[in-house]
């Protein structure tokens, strides 16, 4: 049987097949078709010849729920709140999104106040309900939306975490009264204190379900009636998998689910191949995604934001910018060089695609500096054209009294500025040494780049994966099912009995135990970690500190608590600490594909050569095919090493050797 991972980037969908007989992996990139991202799906599997009754497991990572926020194309959306709490979501935090403009305003809400109701309720934050909801009330609320033609609730009651009855019964009324529409209860998306994240959470979840909802079902019909018969499993943010049965209901979930299957993907090889320490540099059409993992481990973290929208649910600790393949290149009004964060996308894409695209993009940059080739097609029918690179790049050059090839050389300088800043925010600003980690690089483009990035960070080496170019497709078929519980109580740790903790965390226990067996996991295939979110009493934010397995005492917890902050601000000190949340991760694991081991010892002989750019000067470059390197080759730079996706570039004063996984391993002389 065969399993097949898809994942829909903004500019190419990237497909995986692994075949488990045989331990083969085919793998295959198509232009994404932004309009309708079944169509491109579809299209992929029909180039493979795949026949999907013999697939077992699909898994598919999607940007449909991201960039229905983005883009504001979401549902006409209600959200119902407690009486006098209407400007929750407009009000926000109160803070600056923009620190040095005076002038600047706030982005609008999705929701606009007209469709914000409020209902007399009331739940006190010890979970006793002072006020229940009165049908009366929700019966006249529930005409006024459907006279709205509203297709989606978002309900948001005050303190709803600590006993979301009167969620319950107004979610129930509702829904009979709009069977077509779909309910999201802030107790269902996140059962967390915090009224505007939870609020802003559950109305997204809302506001993208629709639309998610038409997706996710049309594709499954087309699948179903292209042969195959089994659930659609969804990344989510978190780095686990959901059955599309689940993820219709929280969506919002399914967000940043491309980069999060990329960072599992890295884990998997990493600790295979026995790197501990990494950090990931994900570079697609549209944005670098970066991540850093150490000890085998990374970062879970509740503070994400999408777009101008807080995402407080469990994810990935990835920093995401707007620089890729993609991004176009611009001068701003005092003529200063500027790349990205706008994406020449997939329509029309950069200007060498051939596609009507005229602006100058980090793709051209490469192409005119000989970096990517024009032989081999992208995702196997664009033909870059190394005529209209020149050209869209020649005009923004002329613009500022520069030649072409310097004003290449500059674009892909910035860009290079860009990742390295991205990295540091994750390593240094956290304390952490670019230096102990490996640079991990995949996506399209991660390999052009990857080299240049780990020099100025001062990287010892750089890792491009097998098949990097879809290899966020591979990390989708390494990615166990993931759930999260969590319980907001606010309590002292001096005053909370070691067995009560226990008890709490022994019931999200049984709870997450239930759901994988629900799903047909067998009890030596579930996997349980338990984390609290703990600071100093007083303070107003929390870290995730796992709970120690040996933990026998609140002081165990104490401990724990002290080590997380001491790593994380590189000093701590004995004092009073409280836990505001207790959460589990519940894990589902799912066979793993076998990694190809390299095998045998060849010469090291170029496929072609042609001339590249280095620094502004031109030199006769080797061009090597990676599919005919055996393990344990070694060459030295300057030289390109080319794969179907991608390339990587081994600049000058570079040696690259092929290890026994399959991976290009680049360290400087």
């Amino acid at each position: 049987m065969m399993w097949l991972g898809v994942d829909v980037g903004g500019t190419f969908t990237d497909l995986v097949l692994y075949d488990q007989g045989t331990g083969a992996l085919r793998i295959d990139k198509v232009p994404t078709t932004p309009d309708d991202p079944s169509r491109g799906i579809l299209a992929g599997i029909a180039r493979m010849g795949i026949d999907l009754a013999t697939v077992a497991r699909l898994a598919h990572g999607t940007t449909v729920a991201t960039n229905t926020i983005l883009e504001r194309k979401g549902d006409r959306t209600a959200v119902l709140t407690t009486r006098g709490f209407r400007d929750v979501l407009e009000v926000g935090r109160g803070n600056r999104t923009v620190l040095y403009n005076i002038k600047a305003t706030r982005p609008p809400s999705l929701i606009p106040r007209s469709r914000i109701f409020e209902v007399d309720e009331r739940v006190l934050h010890d979970g006793t309900v002072r006020r229940a909801v009165e049908p009366e009330e929700i019966a006249v609320v529930a005409e006024r939306l459907k006279s709205l033609g509203v297709e989606a609730v978002a309900i948001c009651y005050l303190h709803a975490y600590a006993n979301d009855a009167n969620e319950r019964a107004t979610g129930e009324a509702i829904a009979k009264a709009l069977p077509d529409a779909v309910i999201s209860l802030s107790s269902d998306v996140l059962p967390e204190y915090r009224e505007y994240e939870r609020f802003s959470c559950t109305a997204l979840n809302a506001y993208v379900a629709p639309r998610m909802r038409r997706y996710l079902g049309a594709l499954q019909e087309k699948l179903r009636a292209r042969g195959y018969r089994r659930p659609v499993d969804i990344m989510t943010s978190n780095g686990g998998t959901w059955p599309v049965s689940r993820i219709v209901e929280q969506p919002v979930r399914s967000a940043l689910s491309g980069p999060a299957a990329g960072v599992i993907g890295a884990l998997f090889v990493g600790r295979a191949a026995g790197y501990s320490n990494l950090i990931t540099c994900d570079m697609g059409g549209t944005s670098t995604d970066t991540c850093l993992i150490k000890d085998g481990g990374f970062v879970m973290s509740t503070d994400g934001q999408l777009g101008a929208f807080p995402l407080r649910l469990q994810q990935i600790e990835i920093n995401s910018i707007g620089a890729g393949a993609g991004s176009v290149a611009w001068l701003d009004a005092g003529r200063i060089i500027s790349v990205g964060p706008r994406s020449a996308g997939a329509v029309p894409g950069p200007a060498s695609y051939g596609r009507g695209g005229t602006e100058p993009t980090v793709t051209d940059a490469n192409v005119l500096l000989g970096r990517l080739g024009t032989e081999r097609p992208l995702g196997g029918e664009i033909r870059l054209d190394l005529g209209l690179a020149r050209s869209a790049i020649g005009r923004i050059g002329q613009r500022v009294g520069i030649d072409e090839r310097r004003m290449a050389d500059g674009i892909l300088a910035l860009v290079v500025a860009k990742m390295t800043a991205s990295i540091k925010e994750i390593s240094i600003m956290r304390g952490h040494d670019p230096r102990d980690f490996a640079l991990f690089a995949y996506g399209g483009a991660g390999p052009l780049h990857a080299a240049f990035v780990a020099a100025e960070l001062g990287c010892p080496r750089v890792i491009v994966p097998p098949m990097p170019g879809n290899f966020s497709a591979f990390g989708l078929l390494v990615a166990d099912v993931r759930h999260d519980y969590a319980r907001t109580r606010v309590t002292a740790t001096a005053e909370l009995p070691f067995d009560e903790l226990r008890g709490i965390l022994a019931e999200m226990r049984e709870e997450g135990r239930r759901r994988l067996a629900e799903e047909g996991f067998a009890p030596d295939d579930m996997r349980f970690e338990a984390r609290l979110d703990m600071r100093y009493v007083g303070q107003a934010f929390e870290l995730s500190v796992p709970v120690p397995e040996e933990a026998s005492s609140m002081a165990d917890i104490d401990a724990a608590f002290l080590a997380a902050y001491e790593r994380r601000y590189a000093y701590a000190v004995a004092a009073p600490a409280e836990i505001v949340t207790f959460r589990l991760a519940a894990y589902g694991i799912i066979p793993k594909p076998v990694l190809p081991v390299a095998r045998g010892v060849g010469a090291v002989a170029p496929s072609a050569e042609r001339e590249i750019a280095f620094d502004g000067r031109l030199s006769a470059t080797p061009v090597y095919d990676r599919g005919r390197l055996a393990a344990e080759a070694r060459l030295d730079g300057p030289a390109v090493i080319e794969e179907p996706g991608t390339s990587t570039i081994v600049p000058p004063g570079f040696r690259a050797a092929v290890d026994g996984f399959g991976n290009l391993v680049l360290e400087q002389r």
